[in-house]
This record gives C-alpha cells, structure tokens and sequence, in this order.
C-alpha cells in the first residue's frame, strides 16, 4: 500500500508491470545517437567537400590574379628599363657640351656602377640577415 500514489489506482493483477517497458528505451535512444552520430558524420563530410571546393575555387582565383600581377610587374620592369636608357642617354647628351662625349660617358656610366654597387650592398646585407635568422649562431 506504501508503493501507491493517493489518488491512483492500484495496477490490475494482471497487467505486466512498468519495469517491462524498461528494456525498449535503451533500445530507441541507442537507435537515436546512431542517427545523430550518422547525421553529424554526413554533416562533417560535407564540410570538408564544401571547404575544399572553397579552398580550389580561392586558389584558382589568387592564381589567375597572381599571374596576371607578374605579368604587369614585368611589363613595369621593361618600362622602367626603357625609362633607364632615356635618362642614361639624354645625361650623356646634356653633358657632351660641357665635357668631350668620352667624358659624359664616362660620368654617366660611373654614377650608374656607382648606384649598382649600393643596391647590390644593401641586397647583400639584407641576406645576411636572413641567413642570420635561419642559419645558425651568426650575427649580422
């Protein structure tokens, strides 16, 4: 009498007890996580296809633009060069007045040794500081 709610009925003596119906919610909640853990893994894979289709997409992009970067660049370079020339020559023709040709040659081609010798230090001293940072012990 002490197992009775008040208010409720006690179980006919004939009806199957609740513990009975025990055994079949294990059953449905292990059926349960299985379509989780399914969902969650066709989840995951389309993840990864839809990152990789990104990731293809992104990279075709940056190289289509990559390329056409290095193309500009080198088309800026040739100018540049051209530009170069121009100044080198309009120098030794402004200067042929003023000293014989020989020497405006002279003059223009020694300023120019001069410049290259300055960017290749400063090249060179920036390599020693990347071979410093990965090398070894070495201080620039």
């Amino acid at each position: 009498m002490a197992d009775i709610d008040p208010g409720l009925t006690p179980p006919p003596e004939g009806a199957p007890a609740e513990s009975a119906a025990a055994p079949e919610a294990p059953d449905t909640t292990l059926s349960g996580l299985r379509e989780d853990v399914t969902a969650l893994v066709e989840d995951a894979r389309n993840y990864a296809e839809a990152e990789l289709a990104f990731q293809k997409t992104r990279a075709a992009l940056a190289g289509k633009h990559g390329a056409r970067a290095l193309v500009l660049l080198v088309l800026a370079l040739v100018l540049l060069n051209l530009a170069l020339i121009a100044l080198a020559v309009g120098a030794v023709i402004a200067l042929a007045p003023l000293v014989t040709i020989w020497g405006a040659i002279a003059i223009v081609v020694g300023v120019l040794l001069f410049g290259v010798a300055l960017l290749v230090m400063g090249a060179v001293k920036d390599g020693k500081m990347i071979g410093a940072m990965f090398g070894g012990d070495e201080a620039p």
